[in-house]
């Protein structure tokens, strides 16, 4: 649940660079694989200490796993509680919340807003890329631009990038001011 909080915390901050936000989701959706794949041990030993701790008694992790209707045709006879914390619980936490990061934040979404971010007027054009513009048309609008329109397309951004210090394009901070000039 850190790893989360922190991923929301930092996308709540309005002023948060687009690119680090992307940057920020794809590290997230990586370090809760990687939990997933590696973590269930670490964390077991945050737990165990905790207990202690506290003198809070544990289950025996060995155990078997039993459901509390106390019915004998309900139960799964090779099921720990070990495999029912770390499988059941554990696992499945983190396979919901990359389902949430996955369906919000597809990687088409992020290819889209990172690409898009090479459009950003602030900091003087600090962002602008011609190769992440031009990629931008040839994956996400092929059937706006033949392959003629996109070398077209090159050359006018390279005619615009020697441009873009003029007195026209200063003090722009957003797209839609970018647009309107």
């Amino acid at each position: 649940m850190g790893v989360i909080d922190g991923l929301c915390q930092a996308l709540q901050n309005k002023s948060k660079d687009i690119l680090i936000a992307m940057n920020l989701i794809r590290s997230t959706k990586n370090v809760l694989k990687k939990l997933r794949l590696d973590g269930w041990d670490i964390f077991f030993e945050e737990v165990e200490s905790f207990c202690k701790k506290h003198d809070i008694d544990m289950s025996d992790m060995n155990a078997l796993y039993k459901i509390g209707t106390c019915h004998s045709c309900q139960q799964r006879d090779d099921i720990t509680v070990e495999h029912h914390y770390r499988v059941d619980l554990f696992n499945d936490t983190i396979d919901y919340q990359l389902e949430e990061l996955n369906t919000r934040f597809s990687e088409g979404t992020i290819d889209l807003l990172t690409l898009s971010s090479a459009l950003d007027p602030s900091n003087d054009f600090k962002a602008f890329k011609i190769d992440d513009i031009c990629k931008l048309a040839k994956k996400f609008y092929p059937g706006d631009f033949t392959s003629k329109d996109l070398r077209l397309l090159r050359y006018q951004l390279e005619l615009f990038e020697s441009e873009v210090h003029l007195d026209i394009f200063q003090n722009m901070s957003t797209l839609s001011e970018l647009c309107q000039r």
